[in-house]
């Protein structure tokens, strides 16, 4: 599985948890600016995107919403808000592909993306 890191803030924190977590089974993890992470997206070259900002949709999802659609994209967590693990497993299993996220949210949520993307 390849990832895409983009948003915002904390891209270097977020890569850091994806190879921590996935291992081996992350074929890429790649830091990205926001139009190309979505761009790679688009094109079939990455199958999951990652980004935080300080709401969690905004900075973190933007240019994914614009690119690849609303209908691939969640915003996991926000300001005084994170789904839960069993909403943010809803999300992957209805087919999003892109998540955004608060930087203080990363150790919260990226576990629970990547554990469950790997169960399937």
């Amino acid at each position: 599985m390849k990832f895409v890191i983009g948003g915002q803030i904390e891209k270097e924190k977020i890569a850091d948890a994806v190879r921590r977590l996935a291992g081996e089974k992350a074929t890429s993890i790649s830091i990205m600016n926001d139009i190309e992470a979505a761009m790679s997206i688009k094109s079939g070259q990455a199958d999951i995107y990652l980004g935080a900002c300080n709401t969690g949709g905004g900075g973190a999802l933007a240019m994914a919403i614009a690119i690849i659609g609303m209908d691939k994209c969640a915003t996991v967590g926000m300001p005084g808000k994170i789904l839960s693990d069993d909403e943010i497993a809803a999300c992957i299993k209805a087919g999003k592909i892109a998540f955004g996220f608060t930087g203080q949210d990363i150790d919260a949520v990226v576990p629970v993306i990547v554990n469950t993307l790997f169960s399937q």
